[in-house]
């Protein structure tokens, strides 16, 4: 049984040349509207015939380095700069993005974790159906910016995953080290099966991932790493003219080849993390105390890495719970094969 058709409707042509700013219109019925709308800011920059590219923000709303990015570029990209169609989302789930939580307020959905979403369901579910079904067909390749938001702090990386089909492995890995982070990532993910990413991928479509700071804010630096790796991807994939703009140091490969990458806490405490973001890490190395809060005068837990590499992620907060990711390690390779 084929699902009905969305509930949301764009108030802008995806097939019209030049310049457009509109929205995505989800009627919703709550206490303060008894008809209204989620309204998703939107634009479309079309020429002509060529590639055309999906760049979304704000799939989690506390993360604010893509979507000030794609505020940005909304406000400046002109047609006549573009070969083709490049259609920005700066906040994919804007309830969240009005409030600064990585969560919808409407209805406590994670974006990230509802695709490929549902007609019928949830607010967010019917968010994730609408850029499953509707948008990602209308394009060739996704970039979706991601950071820590207000729990994580992550090193500036752009990053592709494994895939059966090798060539679009190629294709997403290439466009990961073209966005010119500081560092280019092979990335495994925890729980892929209701992501953005997979619902891409699974349409046959190229699929760059990043991940861009975070602490629920942004920083001049960040923010320009941001800036130039969209720049970069629209150069690298034919939509815009231009080189690509390298960082002043080389780019770090590194790689996350399964789930002991991810340091999880057992214990409810005070964090104390023993190195810095970008520090190198040696097995067995003290990456982590959690300290019992109710007590004085009892030792604190140690952390020890279990493998060697790069320390790419850390709990933002102090307070850690159990469960809580302490820290990302991820192994340097010496290059990364698409």
């Amino acid at each position: 049984m084929s699902k009905r058709s969305s509930p949301i409707s764009a108030t802008v042509d995806f097939d019209a040349d030049g310049v457009q700013h509109g929205f995505l219109k989800l009627p919703i019925s709550t206490d303060e509207s008894a008809w209204g709308a989620v309204m998703i800011p939107i634009t479309v920059v079309k020429n002509g015939e060529g590639p055309s590219a999906l760049l979304t923000g704000g799939n989690h709303g506390d993360e604010y380095e893509g979507i000030t990015a794609l505020l940005k570029l909304a406000n400046t990209l002109q047609a006549e700069d573009v070969h083709g169609r490049v259609i920005i989302v700066p906040m994919m789930n804007v309830p969240a993005a009005q409030v600064g939580r990585r969560t919808s307020p409407m209805d406590g959905g994670n974006l990230n974790r509802s695709f490929p979403g549902d007609p019928d369901g949830s607010v967010t579910e019917q968010i994730a159906d609408y850029f499953t079904r509707t948008l990602v067909p209308l394009v060739d390749v996704v970039l979706d910016l991601h950071s820590g938001g207000r729990t994580l702090d992550i090193v500036p990386f752009a990053a592709a995953h494994l895939l059966d089909d090798k060539e679009q492995q190629r294709q997403a890995l290439e466009g990961a080290k073209a966005f010119g982070a500081p560092t280019a990532m092979m990335m495994f993910e925890l729980d892929a099966a209701k992501l953005f990413d997979t619902a891409v991928e699974s349409q046959g479509k190229i699929f760059v991932a990043t991940e861009l700071g975070g602490g629920g804010t942004t920083t001049p630096e960040r923010l320009a790493i941001t800036e130039r790796g969209v720049r970069n991807f629209l150069i690298h994939f034919g939509l815009v003219d231009g080189d690509l703009e390298v960082p002043a140091r080389p780019q770090v490969y590194v790689d996350m080849p399964d789930a002991s990458c991810y340091v999880q806490s057992e214990h409810t405490g005070l964090l104390e993390l023993t190195l810095a973001l970008g520090d190198e890490v040696k097995e067995g190395d003290v990456i982590a105390r959690v300290y019992d809060m109710t007590r004085t005068g009892a030792a604190p837990v140690e952390y020890r890495a279990s493998r060697g590499g790069l320390l790419v992620a850390r709990r933002f907060p102090a307070q850690v719970h159990m469960g809580d990711t302490i820290a990302v390690i991820a192994e340097v390779v010496d290059s990364l094969d698409g």
